[in-house]
């Protein structure tokens, strides 16, 4: 799926200090922690708690964010729909990832199992 230049650009210098806000606030409201959500993060990018304050306290980008991960092999496995967009076929890679985090935080938030968000291939 296409995305705009400008809306590939807009994710690549979004700050992520600037939406983490809103993930914990989001699960938190759905009766989530926010250790729920560093697990989550933890699992798509091999952050601990430590390295998401380090980066929340130097103000990264997302492209910063990402380009600092180690993403997890599973990610393939993520898919469906978020902000109207199907993950799997966003064909900007920096806007994908941006995309899986918002889609794995959507999930801790609507209650799904954390084994179902933290996907193991079968």
């Amino acid at each position: 799926m296409k995305t705009t230049t400008k809306h590939d650009e807009r994710m690549a210098t979004m700050i992520f200090a600037s939406v983490y806000p809103h993930y914990v606030t989001k699960v938190e409201k759905k009766g989530r922690t926010k250790e729920e959500l560093h697990l989550v993060i933890n699992w798509l990018t091999g952050f601990d708690d430590a390295k998401i304050q380090q980066l929340l306290d130097e103000k990264v980008t997302f492209e910063q964010f990402f380009q600092a991960a180690e993403l997890h092999p599973n990610i393939h496995l993520i898919k469906g729909v978020i902000c109207g967009y199907r993950v799997e076929e966003i064909e900007n890679p920096l806007t994908q990832k941006v995309r899986y985090l918002d889609k794995l935080v959507d999930e801790l938030a609507k209650g799904k199992k954390m084994e179902k968000i933290l996907r193991e291939e079968k």
